[in-house]
């Protein structure tokens, strides 16, 4: 093999395997928004994993090298093996790393992880050889002749490639790309539609994991050895500034930013001859320019060169406008007649009729204390099933407190929540989201690089496509349902007088659409009861009344509301019983009509 045959050997073995690599962090920070800083550790537990599975006892060749495990396994299995290995790596940093932090914390901490894996292995000489490292690790082809081997690496590794990108796409392209991206925009709205977000970090730090165990198998094979400088945290940084370069999301910017970072740039130019006055300066050349690169990306696009937006059509199953042909003319206009695609059953007339006069929320004495101020002081109420509750008081009482102790954004102090006959008060927030108890926020929040239309089909409750069947059977498992589930969000569009802005991007919606579209969200939820918070807040008064009508159609059809709102006039037209809340208590009930005409009512909140 000629010098150039292996210079370009070598740079299409680093291409292939730092793609890989690269695919997965995308999949994780791109895709998902976890910001893994610790990702270079798990490249390098596959490579210690393929390792020690293929070199045979530590005893061999002299014992010069000290190591676990030691066993003689195929090369095809030792690759999966390090696979398993970084995936459970992944998810156990996803456990102790992610569940709960703010994104800075969670790159923090991560980083920590990523340093102190190093400091450890290069102390513990027994577990992997120290600081030495391990040499003389088998390459998987090495039956083949020498002369032919660099190529048939090359060869092996963009087959692989072509694997690991089928199985991301089933991640990425699909309804559950669609889900991560969501989770990634906006957690807290993500759990508020039923999403268990540490769920999904995790199982996304695995795949991801995974991936990161096959690039470090595949490059310690073809290296030969693998050492703890190989693993240095700033190598995640190549990786990321990679994903950066190319298009943050973007599986194919992600190949682009890797050819130009990762392979061209800093393994590129240590085959640039040495510069006599500063021997030093070509090794640190690449880096230099990656730090420039990253911060220029940063500041003029951040994008990427190929944005994630606009380069493929993200949900081909997406049903097409004719399709609400279907629904009656006046559907959208007078909001009747929606039982049948937007609220969940509820059983038969006979047990709507039974159950109508039952409490289906009952709150008993809850507290909520702020760094010594008692925002919520032992408030007790309950909503009537069928019915639409109003929760009102001035500014300071405690309305959004409680409000986020019902659908547990916030921790009661004390007290008890009870939904639908079933005690919730230590349930996590998107586990009483998925029971029916939905809420909407006082600031608008929407998945702002999802289109509006999308922002609706994520929130459909148990959708098939993003199980782990869908993701591994595909759009034939999923795809009749998601027709179905966009044609409902079709006809919601339609009902809110939004449907020609089904293709626009949620973040670029005005205030007024955007508070709209998330109460849209939370009736595509399918919920006995929803939360509104300030829903009228921002619209105009076209869309108030809109949103008002909406509201008396879907209680006519057995949705219970419970709405927190400033605008007396629309209590007053929706509200069929009011609560109202002076410093952190219930201060009274009744009717609008009644309360108005209640002198302890008038002073403490309606005169003026």
């Amino acid at each position: 093999m000629t010098g150039w045959e292996y210079y370009a050997v070598v740079l299409l073995v680093d291409f292939g395997t730092f793609l890989i690599a690269a695919w997965g962090l995308n999949l994780e920070f791109g895709v998902a928004g976890v910001p893994n800083l610790a990702y270079i550790f798990l490249v390098a537990a596959g490579a210690y994993t393929y390792a020690i599975t293929t070199l045979g006892p530590s005893s061999g060749n002299g014992g010069f090298q000290h190591y676990v495990i030691g066993a003689h396994l195929p090369y095809p299995v030792a690759i999966l093996c390090a696979a398993a290995v970084s995936a459970v790596l992944g998810a156990l940093v996803g456990i102790t790393g992610l569940k709960r932090l703010r994104p800075d914390y969670q790159a923090m901490a991560l980083l920590v992880v990523s340093i102190t894996a190093t400091t450890l292995v290069s102390a513990k000489t027994s577990l992997v050889n120290g600081s030495a490292g391990l040499a003389l690790i088998p390459n998987p082809l090495h039956s083949i002749e020498p002369s032919k081997r660099g190529w048939a690496y090359v060869g092996m590794v963009f087959l692989i490639c072509l694997l690991v990108f089928a199985v991301l796409r089933r991640f990425t392209d699909g309804p559950f790309g669609r889900l991560l991206r969501a989770m990634r925009d906006d957690e807290e709205a993500a759990l508020a539609i039923g999403k268990n977000v540490v769920a999904l970090r995790i199982a996304v730090q695995a795949v991801g994991g995974a991936m990161a165990g096959v690039s470090g198998a595949l490059l310690a094979g073809f290296l030969g050895g693998w050492s703890p400088g190989a693993w240095l945290f700033i190598e995640t940084m190549a990786l990321l500034t990679a994903i950066i370069v190319g298009g943050i999301g973007n599986n194919w910017g992600v190949v682009l930013g890797t050819a130009i970072v990762p392979t061209l740039i800093v393994q590129g130019v240590q085959f640039l001859p040495d510069i006599s006055s500063n021997p030093e300066l070509i090794p640190q050349l690449g880096w230099i320019i990656l730090g420039c690169l990253t911060i220029g990306f940063l500041f003029f696009r951040p994008a990427g060169v190929i944005p994630e937006t606009g380069v493929r059509r993200r949900h081909r199953v997406i049903a097409e406008p004719a399709e609400l042909a279907e629904q009656p003319a006046d559907g959208a206009k007078n909001g009747a007649s929606m039982s049948n695609w937007l609220i969940a059953p509820r059983g038969d007339a006979d047990r709507r009729l039974a159950d109508e006069r039952e409490d289906i929320l009952v709150v008993d004495d809850i507290h909520r204390d702020f760094g010594g101020v008692r925002a919520v002081d032992g408030a007790t109420f309950s909503v009537q099933r069928g019915s639409i509750t109003g929760l009102i008081g001035p500014n300071g009482a405690g309305k959004s407190t409680a409000l986020g102790i019902v659908s547990g954004f916030v921790r009661a102090g004390r007290g008890t929540v009870r939904f639908d006959g079933a005690d919730v008060t230590r349930a996590p927030n998107y586990r009483r989201a998925r029971r029916g108890l939905v809420r909407t926020f006082q600031l608008s929040r929407e998945f702002a690089t999802l289109s509006t239309l999308e922002n609706l089909v994520v929130a459909a409750p148990r959708a098939r496509s993003e199980s782990a069947l869908g993701v591994l059977r595909g759009r034939r498992y999923w795809g009749a349902e998601e027709r179905e589930i966009t044609q409902r969000a079709r006809r919601l569009l339609a009902l809110f007088q939004m449907e020609d802005k089904a293709a626009e991007r949620a973040g670029n919606l005005s205030g007024g659409q955007k508070r709209m579209l998330e109460v849209m969200r939370g009736v595509m939820t399918q919920p006995s009861l929803l939360l509104l918070d300030e829903p009228t807040a921002g619209l105009s008064p076209r869309l108030t009344q809109r949103l008002g009508d909406a509201c008396l159609a879907l209680r006519e059809e057995g949705l219970s509301i419970l709405l927190v709102e400033h605008e007396l006039e629309t209590v007053d037209r929706l509200c069929d019983t009011v609560i109202v809340m002076v410093q952190g208590k219930v201060f009274a009930r009744g009717s609008m009509a009644d309360l108005r005409t209640r002198k302890e009512v008038q002073e403490a909140y309606l005169v003026g």
